[in-house]
């Protein structure tokens, strides 16, 4: 079980799954033991960003001015000043909602209004400034190809101890390896460290290795959708693979067809406050109407 939230501190490891460091009770009595099913609750959270630079005060003004200025093509991002005259972008406001085994969510709304923020909370990436995120279940994301990675390592040592880290044996570490090898067709480069590979290959290493074992919960963000060619195929394929046997999906995508495929639910994000919660059909009519 992960919690997060802002009375408790939280440990991450290289693979992206999270385990609580902090036992101190936070007011609620939560069920405990290996027979929880898999589960996620966001309670009343809330993600603000401080921006900080060096210069003077004055420079500080300019800045929030001209944020000021651009706020609107960011529909999430609210803009205040703390008692130290900092400038805060408030992001995410009172989100709350309960997913339980079977639950796909979706996360849809513009550019800016937050998706990949909420994604990152829940992975456990931000830490709340208000409210709580419970996670019950192995986790694995989707979010970024360098999230994870050791640049310094090559691509068969970065498989292993990543392996190591989620506590895997040396026969488990071993199947990963080569399913990882046989996937992204990296052939002399699984050698070679991570810094040299191309864009493309860091995408193909990433992806095989975050795809290599199916968890409880799955975090993705729409890039993993992106793309073409024969490697996209077989990703996609190897991808809704995943979903099937993930018991919670949060999938952030601009896609409505994909939303209608693979969701049960769809929460619309806007100005950092849940817009609508509902079925796909339901929600996704509503915000085609709305966008136009």
């Amino acid at each position: 079980m992960r919690l997060s939230g802002a009375q408790h501190s939280d440990t991450a490891c290289f693979c992206g799954f999270w385990r609580p460091s902090c036992s101190a009770g936070c007011g609620r009595a939560f069920p405990t033991g290996s027979d929880l099913m898999p589960g996620i609750v966001v309670d009343r959270l809330c993600i603000d960003f401080p921006l900080y630079h060096g210069q003077s005060r004055s420079l500080k003004r300019q800045v929030g001015k001209t944020l000021t200025r651009f706020a609107p093509s960011s529909p999430s991002a609210h803009l205040m000043h703390d008692q130290r005259e900092r400038t805060i972008v408030s992001v995410l406001r009172e989100i709350s909602f309960t997913l339980r085994s079977g639950e796909r969510l979706g996360l849809i709304g513009s550019n800016g209004a937050g998706k990949t923020t909420l994604l990152r909370a829940l992975a456990g990436i931000y830490e709340p400034v208000a409210g709580r995120v419970r996670l019950e279940g192995t986790m694995r994301t989707l979010l970024d190809s360098s999230l994870g990675m050791n640049p310094d390592l090559t691509g068969r040592e970065n498989i292993r101890l990543k392996g190591r880290y989620e506590g895997l044996s040396r026969q488990q570490i071993d199947r990963i390896e080569q399913d990882v090898q046989d996937f992204a067709e990296l052939g002399p480069y699984m050698d070679m460290p991570v810094k040299a590979y191309s864009a493309g290959m860091s995408v193909r290493l990433a992806f095989g290795l975050a795809t290599a074992s199916a968890p409880e919960i799955l975090l993705m963000d729409e890039w993993f959708l992106a793309g073409d060619g024969i490697f996209m195929n077989k990703a996609r394929t190897r991808l809704e693979e995943l979903v099937q046997k993930a018991e919670i999906l949060v999938l952030s995508t601009h896609q409505p067809e994909i939303m209608r495929q693979w969701c049960t639910r769809v929460l619309w994000l806007e100005n950092g406050h849940v817009r609508m919660d509902a079925s796909p059909d339901e929600v996704l009519d509503v915000y085609l109407a709305h966008t136009g």
